[in-house]
Parts: C-alpha cells; sequence; structure tokens
C-alpha cells in the first residue's frame, strides 16, 4: 500500500494548493454538465452554474499561491511546473470553454471557436515550458510572459457570470446568434477568440510579478 502512495510523498507543499487549483477547474466543469443534464430552466440549475463559475476565481487564488509557496520553500521543481501547467489547462482552458457552452455557445462555429481557445491555451502552456529557461535573466527567473498568461482567461468566466446573473444565457445569450451556413455562431464567442489569439502572441510582453 505504501508503494501505491509513494509518489504522493514525493510532492511539495506548493503542489497540493495546485491540485486544489486542478480540483476547481474539474469542479467548474461538472457544474456546467450538471446545469446541461437538468435543463438549466430552473433557478437552482442556473445556482448550480454561477457555483461552478464562482470556483474559477478559487482556481485563481490557489494558482497564485503555489508559485508563492514553491519560492518561499525553495522547492521549484520540473514536476511542479508540469503539474501547474496541466492543472491551468483544466481550470483556464477546458472549465471557460464547458462553462460557455453551458451557456448557450453551442453553434458548429462556437464549437471551433472554443476549441481554438483550448488549443491556444495549450500551445501557450507548452512554449512557455520549453522556453522559460531562454526567458530568465542572471537571477534565473522568467522576467516576462510571451503572451498572455492563462489565468486571463477568468476575466472570461467573470463576463459569462454577470450574464448569467441577468439571466443572458441559452437563447437570450448577449448579441444574439447568427446562421453562418450549416452552423450557428454566437458573437459572443468572439471574445474566447481574442482571449486565445492573445495567448500564443509572441510580439506582447507582460511583465512577470
Amino acid at each position: 500500500m505504501k508503494r501505491h502512495f509513494s509518489m504522493l510523498r514525493d510532492f511539495h507543499l506548493a503542489d497540493w494548493f495546485t491540485l486544489a487549483n486542478a480540483f476547481c477547474g474539474t469542479g467548474a466543469i461538472f457544474a456546467a454538465m450538471r446545469f446541461l443534464q437538468d435543463g438549466g430552466a430552473s433557478d437552482k440549475g442556473v445556482n448550480d452554474l454561477l457555483i461552478g463559475m464562482a470556483l474559477i476565481p478559487l482556481a485563481f487564488v490557489f494558482d497564485a499561491v503555489d508559485g508563492r509557496v514553491a519560492r518561499w520553500r525553495k522547492s521549484a521543481s520540473t514536476l511542479g511546473r508540469e503539474l501547474d501547467s496541466l492543472a491551468d489547462v483544466i481550470s483556464f482552458g477546458v472549465a471557460p470553454a464547458a462553462l460557455a457552452y453551458a451557456c448557450g455557445l453551442q453553434g458548429g462555429w462556437d464549437w471551433i471557436v472554443l476549441s481554438y481557445f483550448v488549443g491556444c491555451g495549450v500551445s501557450r502552456l507548452a512554449r512557455y515550458n520549453v522556453t522559460a529557461e531562454q526567458l530568465s535573466g542572471d537571477e534565473g527567473k522568467v522576467k516576462y510572459f510571451e503572451g498572455t498568461p492563462i489565468p486571463t482567461s477568468l476575466a472570461l468566466v467573470i463576463v459569462l457570470a454577470v450574464a448569467a446573473s441577468q439571466g443572458a444565457i441559452g437563447e437570450n445569450v448577449w448579441f444574439g446568434m447568427v446562421q453562418l451556413g450549416p452552423w450557428q455562431f454566437h458573437p459572443l464567442v468572439l471574445m474566447f477568440a481574442i482571449s486565445g489569439s492573445l495567448m500564443i502572441s509572441k510580439t506582447l510582453h507582460i511583465p512577470k510579478p
């Protein structure tokens, strides 16, 4: 039995905060699924969706804390960096896309845009992991991000939360729906296209705190 949990013993304190980040993102995805399963018509369904959205800011807090804890404990590791990236993909990539789908961005073109957004997030994290050493200065610390960090998708979730609280989801989603060829397109999904494009930008440099 001890051998089965040997990997958990290798985790540092910061890694547990990273896992809490992933836990929140997974919970948000489940909330979106439950909302769709229940039909989303009742106030309880909307409340479940809002609870799921509230987990993303909590994931953001855990994401910020794990880095500070790692620096405080001087326990930064390759495992921790990879774990952080995987957790961020869940909480700030897949979860916002799932919440957007639950809110009514369900047209064929919406699927493509939301998938593009997730793909940009994955690519952004992979590029950061590969180039982190190249971007670090003499102090061994990365001084800036190339492109916006994936946790900035929190802003998208806040927009969705405001819409959900006002009943502007489903057929009432902001900016309505347009039929483009065989598929539906909701203009609101363009904020995901913009966010994804900013994440993979190589010309946009953002100072890293």
